[in-house]
């Protein structure tokens, strides 16, 4: 079965998928020299529009930046691109999967979220995901917060969790912990987390299979 990771940047998503079973494919309109799969260069609704239908399932995970509290602080726009990639999707007749970050609640309908302690990472790293096409994801349980999570910049302990933002330190335990070997610091800023989208891409390829 082949998927389609839209705004692919690094592969954490892809890895994920990847990881369940699937031949993924993914695109983003910047080079990815580190993206462990086959890859595209090209603007991702653009190419969904013209291919979406020759996959069998497809990801998209849209620039969170117009979402991002830090961006706004800083009076940055950025463009929004959920609503112009959900529509595109759509058209594709295909079942897909739509990831962000919490503040891009609004803007997704009944989304799921999931949390790094769900997969046993160091990390909480909420992200939420909008599902279409037919396709529906479980809800699981969110484990209580228990951990203290370390600010950006100072050390980690061996009891602490990280958050992966900015030029945040301990870029190999991250890696290590995320499963993404290959990423840069700026890959491992932006992805998500690899044991998410296995989660997803195990449901998704059993439902895509029936």
């Amino acid at each position: 079965m082949r998927l389609l990771d839209l705004f692919c940047c690094q592969g954490g998503a892809s890895a994920g998928y990847a990881q369940a079973g699937w031949d993924v494919t993914g695109v983003d309109i910047d080079p990815q020299p580190r993206y462990p799969y086959m890859f595209v260069q090209a603007d991702a609704i653009e190419y969904v529009k013209a291919h979406g239908h020759e996959f069998d399932a497809i990801s998209a995970s849209p620039p969170c930046q117009a979402h991002s509290k830090a961006q706004r602080i800083m009076g940055r726009e950025h463009p929004k691109l959920i609503a112009p990639a959900r529509e595109a999707l759509i058209a594709t007749g295909r079942p897909w999967v739509i990831e962000n970050v919490e503040e891009a609640r609004p803007e997704l309908v009944d989304p799921v979220m999931l949390c790094g302690v769900m997969f046993g990472l160091r990390t909480y790293r909420h992200r939420l995901f909008e599902t279409g096409g037919g396709f529906a994801l479980d809800v699981p349980a969110h484990p209580f917060h228990s951990v203290r999570t370390v600010k950006m910049g100072r050390a980690l302990t061996d009891r602490d969790f990280y958050h992966a933002v900015g030029n945040f330190s301990g870029v190999s335990l991250v890696r290590e912990d995320m499963g993404m070997p290959w990423a840069s610091r700026e890959g491992l800023r932006e992805a998500i987390p690899p044991a998410y989208a296995e989660w997803i891409g195990r449901q998704l390829l059993e439902w895509v299979s029936r």
